[in-house]
C-alpha cells in the first residue's frame, strides 16, 4: 500500500499487483510491480513498467514526451505546458508571442522561423 493514502484513495494494479493512487491516469497496459507505487497527477501510458520498488509520483508522465526535429534544433514538450527548443524552455503561449524575435536573435533565416513557427503549432495543439 502507499503509506499516505487511505486504504480507499488507492487500489492495486490489475497488471503486477502494485499500488496506485485513484488520482493517477494509467492504461491497464502498463506493468506496475508489487512493491511499486504511483500517485499524484502521475500519467503512465502504453507498455511502460514500473519496477522493483519504484516511486512515481506528482506530475510526471512515464511516456516519451513530445519530441520534433526541424532543419536547426530539436523541439521537445520538456514538462507539461512547456516547449525546449535548443537551448531555451518557455511556456507554450510564451513560444507563440516570442517565437519570430527568439529566431532573428538566434540567427534563424525567415524560412526557418516560418517552419518553427508551424512547429510550435502543432506542438501547442497535441503536446501536453
Amino acid at each position: 500500500m502507499i503509506p499516505f493514502l487511505k486504504p480507499e484513495e488507492q487500489h492495486q494494479h490489475k497488471n503486477g499487483g502494485g499500488w496506485v493512487a485513484n488520482t493517477v491516469t494509467i492504461d491497464d497496459s502498463v506493468y506496475v510491480a508489487p512493491y511499486a507505487q504511483v500517485s499524484g497527477d502521475a500519467r503512465v501510458y502504453g507498455d511502460a513498467q514500473v519496477s522493483g520498488n519504484a516511486r512515481v509520483y506528482g506530475d510526471a508522465w512515464v511516456e516519451t514526451p513530445l519530441f520534433i526535429q526541424g532543419t536547426r534544433h530539436a523541439v521537445n514538450n520538456s514538462k507539461h505546458g512547456y516547449l525546449s527548443i535548443g537551448c531555451i524552455t518557455l511556456t507554450f503561449k510564451e513560444w507563440k508571442k516570442q517565437y519570430r524575435a527568439i529566431g532573428k536573435k538566434q540567427g534563424y533565416t525567415a524560412k526557418q522561423i516560418k517552419e518553427y513557427g508551424a512547429i510550435i503549432a502543432l506542438a501547442t495543439k497535441i503536446g501536453k
